[in-house]
């Protein structure tokens, strides 16, 4: 037999529905990975197949506790994370960490530095850790996130933490796709909510001071006083739940038992009250607005007529020979009659 035969290389194979599905429900963390880069991309030819998976994987979904965690420059949020993420691991749980960030419009991809922060708790068996790229729009990362977050929950991770990297337009889209919305602050009130929208508390179930131990711990103890008087004189982000200010230390961890249980008590509260459901069907619909919002566009955009045409608008625009308005609305006409 000669050994120099060169041999043809065998060619990949190509995951059917069933592979993914079958990965993802048995927990194989390689399958994992590969079905949520399947679900994010944006190729046409992944569209449908990634949609089919999580048709499959849809009755598996919505048994976790999805919390949402923002917070300002230098809270210490991927910290703080990685403590709660291991103080749940430690309790049986299954966690997965989700990083978003819609305001990314450079690179369009993910952000890998709070993977990189939460060495650890990549590291734990019942933990997955995963950066969510934007795709440079904010419906785009909405529907990814969604998306990913039940595939980890079809996997069998019974809470999820989706974090906003970027601030502004982030905090209100992930309010819109969890259960509990935390926001992490340091001391100095005055100083850290000029990096933040104030209207961010008015969507918060809780506040956490970070970074409260050593010397900074009565500095921290008289921010949460200062943020529940703030607090007090604002309308519930959730009905009938009192949102607070606490202290903790993500560094000594401090607080983070705490934390857990201010989202039980939450949970329970708007499970008792009927609430958490009726939040979750209105995020379904709220998700379906935006996606049909999403999916327009980029019709009206594809559309060789408007892909012609839109030029000839904007030179008109730029020369002053027509309005921006009346521009908008010939295109449309070009798109209804075309």
């Amino acid at each position: 037999m000669n050994n120099d035969i060169e041999q043809t290389p065998r060619r990949k194979k190509q995951l059917q529905v069933g592979d993914y599905v079958n990965g993802v429900l048995e927990n194989n963390r390689t399958m994992l990975a590969r079905t949520i880069t399947l679900v994010e991309s944006n190729a046409e030819k992944h569209f449908q197949l990634g949609q089919n998976v999580i048709s499959e994987l849809l009755p598996h979904t919505g048994k976790s506790i999805r919390i949402g965690i923002t917070g300002v420059p230098g809270a210490g949020k991927s910290t703080l994370i990685e403590a709660l993420g291991t103080h749940l691991c430690d309790r049986g749980h299954k966690v997965a960490v989700l990083a978003v960030d819609p305001s990314s419009q450079v690179s369009k991809g993910s952000i890998l530095g709070d993977k990189t922060r939460m060495e650890q708790l990549t590291k734990n068996k019942n933990a997955f850790v995963r950066p969510t790229p934007s795709g440079g729009t904010l419906g785009g990362v909405a529907r990814k996130s969604r998306e990913t977050m039940l595939v980890c929950e079809a996997a069998g991770y019974d809470v999820i933490i989706v974090e906003t990297v970027g601030v502004g337009q982030s905090e209100t889209t992930v309010r819109s796709m969890v259960d509990f919305f935390l926001v992490v602050m340091i001391t100095g009130a005055g100083d850290e909510l000029q990096g933040m929208k104030k209207g961010v508390l008015e969507i918060a179930d809780a506040i956490f001071i970070n970074k409260a131990d050593g010397d900074n711990k009565i500095k921290a103890l008289a921010a949460k006083e200062e943020y529940n008087q703030i607090l007090h004189y604002l309308p519930p982000a959730t009905k009938g739940w009192e949102t607070k200010a606490h202290t903790c230390s993500a560094l000594e961890k401090e607080g983070i038992d705490t934390m857990w249980d201010v989202v039980n008590n939450y949970i329970s509260h708007t499970k008792q009250k009927n609430i958490f459901y009726e939040r979750r069907k209105e995020q379904l619909f709220l998700w379906l607005n935006e996606t049909l919002q999403s999916q327009l566009l980029n019709r009206f955009y594809d559309h060789p007529t408007i892909k012609s045409s839109l030029p000839t608008y904007k030179a008109e625009i730029e020369a002053g020979t027509t309005t921006v308005t009346l521009a908008a609305q010939k295109l449309l006409e070009d798109y209804d009659t075309s």
